[in-house]
Order: C-alpha cells, then sequence, then structure tokens
C-alpha cells in the first residue's frame, strides 16, 4: 500500500507508532464516528436538533478525509500539520456541542479525540523532522 511505504520514508520520532497500527485503529474509530455522527446528522435532518450543531461534525468529516491526500498524495507536510489541528479542532468543537443536547455522542468521541490528539503530536513531530 502506497501511504504504508510512505509513512515508512518519513523521518519520525523514536515513539511514532508502526504503519500497521493506523489500519485497525482507524476501522475502530471509523466505527464510531459513523454511529455519532450519524445520529447526529438523522437528528439534524429530522429537525430534532438544530442544524448549526451538525456544523462542526461535518468539517470535521471534510478536515479528516483531507489529511491523506495532503500527506500521501501531495506529500506536504505543513498542509497536512495545518489540517490536522483543524481536525483536532473540529472535535473538540463537535464534542462540546453536542454534549448538553446528547451527552451519550459527546462520550463516544472520546476515543477519537484522544487518538487525533496523538496524531497531532505526531504530525507535527514529523513536520518538524521532515522540514
Amino acid at each position: 500500500m502506497k501511504t504504508y511505504e510512505s509513512y515508512r520514508e518519513f523521518k519520525k520520532p523514536s515513539w511514532a507508532p508502526p504503519a500497521w497500527i493506523f489500519g485497525p485503529v482507524w476501522t475502530f474509530l471509523y466505527c464510531l464516528i459513523a454511529i455519532s455522527f450519524g445520529a447526529v446528522f438523522y437528528k439534524t435532518l429530522a429537525h430534532q436538533i438544530p442544524a448549526t450543531i451538525a456544523l462542526p461534525f461535518v468539517l470535521n468529516l471534510v478536515f479528516n478525509f483531507s489529511f491523506t491526500y495532503f500527506l500521501f498524495g501531495l506529500k506536504n507536510y505543513y498542509l497536512a500539520a495545518a489540517d490536522v489541528l483543524l481536525v483536532l479542532a473540529t472535535l473538540i468543537w463537535a464534542t462540546f456541542a453536542i454534549f448538553p443536547i446528547i451527552p451519550w455522542i459527546a462520550y463516544m468521541q472520546i476515543p477519537y479525540l484522544l487518538w487525533v490528539s496523538f496524531a497531532t503530536v505526531l504530525q507535527l513531530t514529523v513536520t518538524y523532522l521532515n522540514r
């Protein structure tokens, strides 16, 4: 797989996880995202919650899906670093926006938030090492 090969070529910190770990982690996280974000989008379309609550969830998906293209497609560490910061920021925004309305959805974001926090530090370090 091209992304695994590219990941191996990056200068990485000693604490960076091996390439194979990303597949299982993201599979698990995308399952949580599908359930929780799906609930937000459903409730928004059913007019059970305001559309403004769904905005950070939509933006988070856009930034999340853009990351792979920026890092592995364009091989642009700086765009990837900026993007991962936006993934983290929109995830925090989404979690705080939904918590007062549907707390279980906010709680489902905890593993995603932990991983994205780690991934942000990792990407910022990779960007620095590969400048």
